[in-house]
């Protein structure tokens, strides 16, 4: 057992970060769904979010990860039940092979130990129940509104009571219909042989340790444990114990103690391949946490599309550029999928990005591939900053 200390450059903290992210992506063998399912295993989680200029977070992630990813794949691998819809930080797509570790929420909701947003109506749920069971598979727009004054789908009564059986785990969503969320009983959905017992404590918090520290290589208690109610402390008494027992590392970068996997560091004897940019989701697994982006690649990011626009720097959906081992730019942009355009309504370059002439190829070169998958063959750009940046409109 050891307890003395490791340290790390910036510049080697970001390079394991991003090998255990996957990006940028190596070329991979193999089925392109297989290599997707892969990808959501490795990460944990993929984020579901309903934002549309441009393909949405959950596609555009794995993506990222997959150059041969298809926005088909998630709805098969639904079907196969090789993942399944509930809750991480957020919305998300999980591994199936993960899903005992989704019932400690559940059963904290079903408890009435955790809260959720609607309040319980006992016999509506009942009763939906009992028509899902006897019909099939359903959605919310197969209920009436039984309160007329609302008319709003989040304030469906029936929406509410789907929502919170979802939740608490009686109900699954075994695919969508336009976006749309299909519910079925639980054991309709998930395959025979998947562990349905509920983790221990332990099982719990190191399966929240080890699955974090896989996938984004260092990491914090407290992003260890985001959005995620009640489990801080828990977390921090099995680091604890976890270090001093030599199945953590501690790594000091800069000012920051940072605990890591004990074969984390064999990753940067690995190349990164920093030639290599690519264009990111604000909701991507690397970025959502902004602290830490912060922290580690110096990249002060919002995402400002829920900010009043007359307050926007970058604009309404700014999408981060990895290139070059960093975070390099952010470009704001909308798919018009009627004129097959792809609008670059503002593309600002970070003050520290020197190399513009070698980014500048490398921003062309993904463009292209960035295009076809937003079905989109042509490309407009509106706004530089600086406004002295330009790059070849010939490549496109």
């Amino acid at each position: 057992m050891s307890l003395i200390q490791d340290s790390l450059s910036p510049d080697q903290a970001r390079k394991l970060v991003l090998l255990s992210q996957k990006l940028p992506p190596v070329n991979t063998k193999g089925r392109a769904i297989q290599n997707t399912l892969h990808a959501i295993e490795h990460l944990g989680y993929i984020q579901i979010d309903t934002i549309s200029v441009v393909q949405r977070a959950h596609h555009h992630t794995l993506w990222a990860r997959n150059p041969k990813y298809q926005a088909s794949h998630l709805d098969q691998l639904l079907a196969d039940k090789k993942v399944f819809e509930y809750w991480s930080h957020a919305a998300a797509y999980l591994p199936m092979r993960d899903f005992r570790f989704s019932l400690i929420r559940k059963h904290a909701i079903a408890s009435g130990a955790q809260n959720h947003w609607y309040e319980k109506d006992e016999k509506l749920m009942k009763a939906i129940m009992k028509r899902i069971e006897l019909e099939g598979p359903l959605m919310a727009k197969d209920f009436e509104n039984t309160d007329k004054r609302r008319r709003d789908w989040s304030s469906k009564p029936a929406k509410r009571a789907l929502e919170n059986l979802f939740m608490q785990g009686d109900l699954m969503i075994p695919g969508r219909n336009n976006f749309h969320k299909i519910y079925d009983l639980t054991e309709r959905v998930i395959p025979n042989d998947i562990n349905t017992s509920a983790p221990t404590e332990e099982e719990y918090v190191r399966f929240l340790i080890v699955r974090y520290l896989e996938a984004n290589g260092l990491g914090l208690a407290s992003e260890m444990v985001y959005l995620l109610k009640n489990t801080k402390s828990l977390v921090e008494k099995y680091l604890k114990e976890m270090h001093i027992s030599g199945e953590l590392l501690n790594i000091k970068v800069g000012e920051m103690n940072y605990y890591a996997l004990p074969n984390a560091l064999d990753l940067l004897n690995k190349p990164l391949s920093r030639s290599k940019l690519k264009i990111l989701s604000p909701f991507d697994n690397l970025l959502i946490q902004r602290k830490r982006m912060q922290a580690i690649f110096d990249f002060d990011y919002q995402i400002e599309c829920y900010v009043p626009e007359a307050k926007r720097k970058f604009g309404y959906f700014s999408l981060p550029i990895l290139w070059d081992g960093k975070l390099v730019a952010r470009m704001d942009c909308k798919a018009d999928r009627k004129t097959s355009v792809l609008h670059v309504n503002h593309l600002a370059l970070e003050t520290n990005l020197k190399k513009t002439d070698a980014f500048s190829e490398a921003l062309s070169k993904e463009l292209k591939a960035f295009m076809s998958f937003n079905d989109c063959n042509q490309i407009e750009i509106h706004r530089t900053t600086p406004d002295s940046f330009h790059f070849a409109m010939d490549k496109f």
